[in-house]
């Protein structure tokens, strides 16, 4: 498949509040006929900057697992960070179409859209697998939250999160969806986040604990094994488990 570029790509705005939109491969473009979307949200706000390397050499890795992945040619993935703002690096990409050394988590500083993230990650999740379902694609999804904090900044409220997760699960479309929340060095935030998961409807909660080149191999490892499972379960009807990693 020839790499793709602005041309090949499509942008839809989000219904609600925000404005908030996001961009993907044309269905045209593709060759398969079933595939996971694979929705990454990374936090890189103020305190995200002493560990603002190690954690896009994690990305790198973890995107870079999944391209060696059986299931490879089957993952569309979407890369987003956020702070204040929210900013999408790049839309859904088949793998073969990313290229991990321009990878770049732009200015990290600034406030945590934490829930504008999460409800904008699911909701994007949601409105491209529905595209694909109407043109007789197999779809399923997974969406990984990654962040050091709480939020402090957004316009949509936990609710909000809730409701979107809890249509996604009943959603007679697209087959399944799986939402995991990473805590990274969160010594600070680890009962926020736990609330969080139970407010919202979230999947999994994991804590990485302190920044390592340890501890973010395994999450290299954890997100890449994650998605190559979810794309796995495709056609059982089920999200997948864990990945087969505990923190």
């Amino acid at each position: 498949m020839p790499r793709l570029d602005s041309t090949n790509m499509e942008s839809v705005v989000l219904p609600g509040r925000g404005g908030y939109v996001f961009s993907s491969v044309r269905p045209d473009d593709l060759g398969a006929t079933e595939y996971t979307l694979a929705t990454i949200l990374v936090d890189t706000s103020s305190s995200v900057q002493i560990f603002e390397k190690e954690l896009l050499d994690t990305l790198k890795a973890a995107v870079g697992a999944c391209k060696k992945s059986p299931r490879a040619e089957n993952l569309l993935v979407r890369l987003v960070s956020f702070s204040s703002d929210i900013r999408e690096i790049h839309g859904f990409l088949p793998l073969s179409s990313i290229d991990m050394n321009n990878y770049s988590l732009g200015v990290v500083g600034g406030m945590t859209k934490l829930i504008d993230a999460t409800q904008t990650g699911v909701e994007a999740t949601l409105t491209f697998a529905k595209a694909l379902v109407d043109l007789d694609f197999d779809v399923n999804g997974i969406v990984f939250v990654i962040t050091d904090g709480q939020d402090n900044s957004s316009i949509y409220s936990v609710g909000d999160v809730r409701r979107t997760i809890a249509a996604a699960m009943k959603n007679e479309e697209m087959e399944s969806i799986r939402t995991v929340l990473v805590g990274v060095n969160d010594v600070a935030c680890k009962d926020y986040l736990e609330h969080f998961k139970r407010e919202t409807g979230i999947d999994q909660v994991i804590s990485v604990g302190n920044v390592t080149e340890g501890s973010l191999a395994k999450l290299a490892r954890f997100v890449s094994q994650s998605i190559s499972s979810q794309s796995q379960s495709l056609g059982s009807g089920s999200p997948s488990g864990s990945g087969g990693i505990t923190f």
